[in-house]
């Protein structure tokens, strides 16, 4: 039995993955926010992208909470699924 469940796990991740596609706050448009975090609608996805461009890219994910009108609870709701990008390699 724990293997079918297993099986049937690993069938489904690419489902919920796509379902649930990481968000790039660095990078999205305020559409992509809106469509993709929740509790952010277009005033926030705005504010967001005015925040980036005044103050350049988010270092780390809850440095969203610092945005105008995005609390902690918004960004612990989404954290799972945004992504500031990934680092730059040094050599």
């Amino acid at each position: 039995m724990k293997l079918k469940t297993l099986m049937a796990s690993l069938l489904l991740m690419p489902i919920l993955a796509f379902a649930n596609p990481m968000i790039n706050i660095n990078t999205a448009d305020s559409e992509a926010l809106v469509d993709g975090l929740a509790g952010v609608g277009p005033e926030k996805a705005m504010a967001i992208v005015r925040y980036r461009q005044a103050n350049g890219p988010f270092r780390q994910v809850n440095d969203l909470a610092q945005v105008k009108g995005i609390g902690e609870s918004t960004v612990k709701q989404n954290r799972a699924y945004m992504t500031v990008g990934e680092p730059a390699h040094q050599p």
